[in-house]
């Protein structure tokens, strides 16, 4: 066996560091095939530079990776400005099917509510939220990849953590009630269980929905528990795509496939029963409302 290069050694230690690398593109990107691109860009600079002069490679990668990433979102809210106001989304039954089963189980792992949220904060914003809250990076560090002061680094890392919790309008143990009602919901919307339906739902319940959300012919309001019920088991398979998350301070839900954002579900919890819910998918409606997670999954 011949003498191992330069080049072989320089691979190979790229190749032990790529699982970490793809975990914060993805993070950054929220999508499993982007995230492999900018690992790819990361090593073909990393080809062209060589290893000599990187004192640390680890944080070589760390800070070129974030900075593809950077490029990547920036590029991408470009995209969003020129397209501004004609962003309709699919309707929740359509679509889903195209996204790999393991990019849904990806974003599961990382939590659909918190890509959602990563979502709509700003290319700096996130990067530095990713960086320092979930990959504790060094402030410093996360200056020089954005360009920025050191003060101005821990700013947009605190506005992003701010916007990320958000603010719950009752008091924690109120929303741990409310939380229990909204998982109780999904849980039995997930599995079609009429039974279970009506025991979470107020007997005079109300559903309204945007119409774009909704097959032709189904009304956008329902009444009664046993109408609303009936409603939520038809679109069930909607509902394998529902997190909970904090909407407008109160507990509601996201439906995100893969964690991209189809639909909202603004939920009004009354005497431990779902009141009222609204789908939300209209997309001025949709940013309009204030997102944040109910909490970050261990290792995210």
């Amino acid at each position: 066996m011949g003498a191992v290069t330069d080049e072989e050694e320089l691979a190979r230690r790229f190749e032990e560091r790529r699982g970490r690398l793809r975990a914060i593109a993805y993070r950054m990107l929220g999508s499993a095939g982007e995230a492999e691109d900018a690992v790819q860009e990361t090593w073909l600079r990393l080809g062209r530079t060589g290893g000599d002069g990187i004192g640390r490679l680890d944080g070589w990668l760390t800070t070129v990776v974030s900075r593809v990433c950077l490029d990547m979102l920036r590029a991408r809210a470009a995209r969003r400005e020129e397209t501004y106001g004609h962003d309709v989304p699919q309707r929740a039954d359509e679509g889903a099917g195209a996204v790999p089963e393991e990019e849904m189980l990806l974003a599961d792992s990382v939590g659909v509510a918190l890509l959602v949220v990563l979502d709509r904060l700003s290319p700096p914003e996130r990067v530095a939220f990713v960086l320092h809250d979930l990959f504790a990076v060094p402030f410093d560090r996360i200056a020089a990849v954005l360009d920025r002061s050191l003060p101005a680094a821990k700013k947009l890392a605190s506005r992003a953590r701010g916007k990320v919790r958000g603010a719950p309008a009752v008091p924690g143990a109120e929303l741990g009630r409310q939380r229990a009602v909204v998982e109780a919901f999904l849980t039995a919307a997930r599995g079609g269980d009429l039974s279970a339906l009506l025991d979470v739902l107020a007997p005079d319940v109300v559903r309204r929905a945007d119409p774009v959300v909704l097959p032709p012919g189904v009304p956008a309001e329902l009444r009664g528990a046993r109408d609303v019920a009936r409603g939520t088991v038809a679109l069930r398979e909607r509902a394998r795509f529902a997190a909970p998350a904090l909407v407008d301070g109160g507990v509601g839900a996201v439906v995100a496939p893969a964690g991209r954002l189809l639909c909202v579900l603004r939920i009004a919890v009354h005497d431990g029963r779902v009141q009222s819910y609204e789908v939300v998918a209209d997309p001025k409606r949709l940013r309009g409302l204030h997102l944040a997670v109910l909490d970050l999954p261990a290792g995210a």
